[in-house]
């Protein structure tokens, strides 16, 4: 390693979906067609109506810095949604709008976390939240879990790990890669306990909305002294605009304030102004319907993904991801997924991308394509499959 690059650089582990995704590039490049199921990305536009606002305020030429913590109006926009979906109360000076989830991140554990403390998470997790934590010279503690606490880290989990290094535990409910939601009675005992440890607490929302049956519950329900992490990426569809939003205890707003002034000045004009339009009856009402599209790609790859003989011990509640255990087929996901996209042009998303828990016997599909596409899929990776 260069002696000029930062040593926290070698505590950063690679994305290695983006070597799939790199060289499904290059056989698609060579003519060869290749089903996209690794990358967690929405299929659909952005909403018309977002990306009319957006042009709206470009078309002004105002394209100028707003307030660091975001405008005004969106994040009172931001509160009336959480009122009216959650029927939460959320004072908007809590509330930052941030260049997507990912800033939000960096805002929250900016203002919280100090080097050498620990951040508890469950394994499997997104491997960005563990690198964020580093990012900071933070500890990611990774606390394995499985089916019988839905793959979700539980109160008394927290407790079992929780050492005087301990700063918080996240959540991230619909989780990614499992695609899981927690219990709100769960979720509820895990902010108290947290609370009553001293910690933080991290509540990762950024697929609410994406939920196939009962509502995700936000943490703000049960307190205000917790972090909020949300983005209009995932079901807004707003992925390449990178806006996302914090909201934070009231007695971290003026330090989070301070960070967001230095670290981003703010987030685009144009695309805070464009998710404005998020929150319009007739943006929701398309969004609705594509959360019940998303629902039917995932029963119909739920059920073929069980007929081809991978073992998935519970249905993913939202999201758009099924993690798949492959021990039947292979001991090395990560080869399995090389050798998938070479051999029949499907692209997925290996165990090893997650942690360290079973991750070699596990999978991730993106039903991000239509169910024509997945069905295609499907044909590929039976016949890969057999072919083994």
């Amino acid at each position: 390693m260069s002696v000029r690059l930062a040593k926290r650089t070698q505590g950063i582990s690679p994305f290695y979906v983006m070597e799939l995704l790199r060289r499904a590039k290059q056989l698609e490049a060579q003519g060869k067609d290749v089903i996209h199921m690794e990358i967690g990305e929405p299929d659909f536009a952005t909403p018309q109506t977002i990306i009319e606002a957006g042009i709206r305020q470009l078309k002004t030429g105002e394209v100028k810095y707003t307030p660091a913590a975001g405008l005004p109006e969106l994040r009172e926009k931001i509160a009336e949604f959480y009122q009216t979906r959650y029927s939460v109360t959320v004072d908007k000076k809590r509330i930052f709008v941030t260049p997507g989830a990912s800033g939000a991140f960096l805002l929250a554990l900016g203002a919280s976390l100090n080097p050498a403390e620990e951040l508890l998470m469950a394994d499997p997790c997104y491997p960005c939240n563990s690198n964020f934590v580093k990012l900071f010279d933070g500890k990611a503690r990774t606390v394995p879990v499985d089916a019988t606490s839905r793959y979700q880290l539980t109160a008394a989990r927290i407790k079992q790990h929780w050492t005087k290094a301990t700063k918080g535990a996240l959540i991230a409910s619909p989780s990614n890669p499992t695609g899981t939601v927690i219990a709100s009675d769960q979720l509820k005992q895990a902010i108290h306990t947290v609370n009553e440890l001293g910690g933080c607490f991290y509540s990762d929302e950024i697929y609410h909305g994406l939920v196939y049956g009962e509502n995700a519950t936000t943490a703000l329900a049960f307190s205000d002294n917790v972090f909020v992490i949300n983005s209009f990426s995932k079901y807004f569809g707003m992925t390449g605009w990178r806006v996302g939003w914090l909201i934070v205890p009231e007695e971290f707003v003026d330090a989070t304030e301070k960070l967001a002034q230095n670290i981003f000045i703010a987030t685009a004009t144009h695309s805070q102004y464009a998710a404005l339009a998020a929150f319009d009856e007739e943006t929701l009402a398309e969004l609705e319907r594509r959360r019940t599209e998303f629902e039917a790609r995932r029963d119909f790859l739920y059920d073929a993904l069980l007929r081809l003989g991978f073992e998935i011990p519970i249905k993913p509640d939202g999201a758009f991801y099924i993690y798949a255990n492959c021990s039947k087929f292979t001991d090395d996901s990560y080869q399995f997924a090389l050798d998938l996209l070479e051999a029949e042009g499907v692209a997925i998303t290996p165990g090893k991308d997650f942690g360290t828990n079973e991750a070699n016997h596990y999978i991730r599909f993106a039903y991000t394509t239509s169910i024509d596409r997945m069905a295609v899929a499907m044909q590929r990776l039976e016949k890969f499959i057999n072919k083994g």
